[in-house]
């Protein structure tokens, strides 16, 4: 066994939930703590039996249950040093300890290596994530959201991925007609902002392999993006080159279904 679900993704929280047999982790926790239980319930799975919380940046709709959810079930947190110095007064005390990582660095929980990779995005040390079971190569899972533009970097660990969850923010038109005050649409699109659907296509336009299976489509925004503008542009690019495969748009307010990695 090797699944995700995408607990709830946008600008209001962010949080997914891996698991495997015997290992399962929350990769951010943007909710409130009981948000995120409710989320975890929602899946039927038992939210007693986390093993750790790991964080990908400062901003609160990742980290805002994560000091919260690691005091109630006694479980570490895994951060980067530099983006732990920045939000540690929000997270308070964490019991069981906080456990560093480092750009480019692999690390395991229980069955499940996780390599982190850097991400483009206006905050202190942004990374992104490859996840596998350990003792199972078939299978490859790649987070990759809040990020302004695909580096090289980001495209060559995406490759290979048997599941992908990337980002699909905003569609150009609605940003630039939206109501936002021009210094936050520049920020969006800056290159430390976040992906465009079109610049999510062109992502998947460079990973894409016979053995992906799987899309999530995450972080959309609510003021500047609509769930059927993002799957269709998506859709009808994979349906250009005759790829099958499950394509699904997280939600802000329901959790995805658990998808087999």
């Amino acid at each position: 066994m090797f699944q995700a679900s995408v607990l709830a993704s946008g600008s209001k929280g962010n949080s997914i939930l891996i698991r495997t047999e015997s290992t399962k982790i929350l990769m951010d926790a943007g909710l409130s703590g009981r948000k995120t239980i409710d989320f975890i319930r929602s899946i039927k799975l038992d939210e007693n039996k986390l093993d750790a919380v790991v964080i990908s940046h400062e901003h609160s709709d990742h980290i805002r249950g994560a000091g919260i959810i690691c005091r109630k079930f006694k479980i570490p947190l895994y951060i980067s040093k530099p983006t732990y110095e920045v939000c540690k007064e929000r997270l308070c005390t964490i019991p069981a300890g906080e456990k560093y990582f480092s750009d480019r660095s692999t690390f395991t929980i229980g069955n499940i290596e996780i390599k982190a990779f850097q991400s483009s995005h206006d905050v202190v040390d942004g990374n992104n994530f490859t996840l596998k079971k350990i003792g199972d190569d078939t299978r490859k899972l790649s987070i990759a959201t809040d990020l302004g533009f695909s580096s090289k970097l980001m495209i060559m660990q995406l490759k290979k991925s048997t599941s992908i969850i990337l980002e699909s923010n905003h569609d150009i038109k609605m940003l630039l007609e939206g109501s936002y005050p021009p210094h936050l649409k520049q920020r969006i699109k800056s290159k430390q902002g976040h992906l465009s659907n079109e610049q999510a296509v062109g992502v998947i336009s460079q990973v894409v392999h016979p053995g992906l299976k799987n899309i999530i489509l995450a972080h959309l925004s609510e003021e500047n993006n609509l769930p059927k503008i993002a799957e269709k542009l998506m859709r009808d690019y994979l349906k250009s080159i005759n790829h099958d495969l499950q394509l699904i748009v997280a939600s802000q307010y329901r959790s995805t279904k658990l998808i087999d990695v």
